[in-house]
């Protein structure tokens, strides 16, 4: 029995630090495409995203029947790094060494996303920036405001047209 719960785990952990290196890909392809501002290939990611996302969702799927199936048979079933620490495993440390390693992963990857999520939201807001100067003509008083009327023209709006 302790060979297959191994196996079960070492199984698990192979398939997810597969598709997280993976994915450590898609989002380095991804950031470079952010800073090109080639839309074109980032939608050309959407497949590979797609499929990324399923695998990832399969490696939760069954490590949560892992931890269902643990609790049944009274090993510790609220991680997998308790379960795993909890067998006495034939290679000791292996699969602990796996488990640590998926978890230091895990955090690459969410700095990963940050960095790619900081990238758009600053491009966003080069684009609104772009888009307000356009609006107001490039003037730097508000287009707005209570003490004083709005213009009624701009370069992108004209009252007149």
């Amino acid at each position: 029995m302790q060979i297959e719960w191994e196996t079960e785990l070492a199984g698990l952990l192979n398939e997810l630090c597969a598709t997280q290196d993976e994915l450590f890909g898609v989002l380095t392809q991804k950031r470079c495409l952010l800073v090109a501002a080639d839309i074109a290939g980032m939608q050309a990611m959407h497949g590979r995203e797609q499929e990324l996302l399923v695998r990832l969702q399969a490696c939760h799927h069954r490590r949560g029947e892992l931890l269902a199936q643990a609790a049944t048979v009274g090993l510790p079933s609220d991680s997998i790094r308790s379960l795993a620490a909890s067998l006495p495993a034939q290679r000791p440390g292996e699969v602990n060494q796996r488990v640590a390693d998926a978890a230091s992963r895990a955090r690459l990857l969410r700095h990963h996303s940050l960095t790619n999520w900081v990238l758009a939201q600053r491009t966003l807001l080069h684009l609104s920036q772009l888009l307000e100067i356009i609006a107001t003509g490039g003037r730097l008083r508000p287009t707005y405001g209570k003490a004083q009327p709005a213009d009624s023209h701009g370069s992108l709006v004209d009252q007149a047209a």
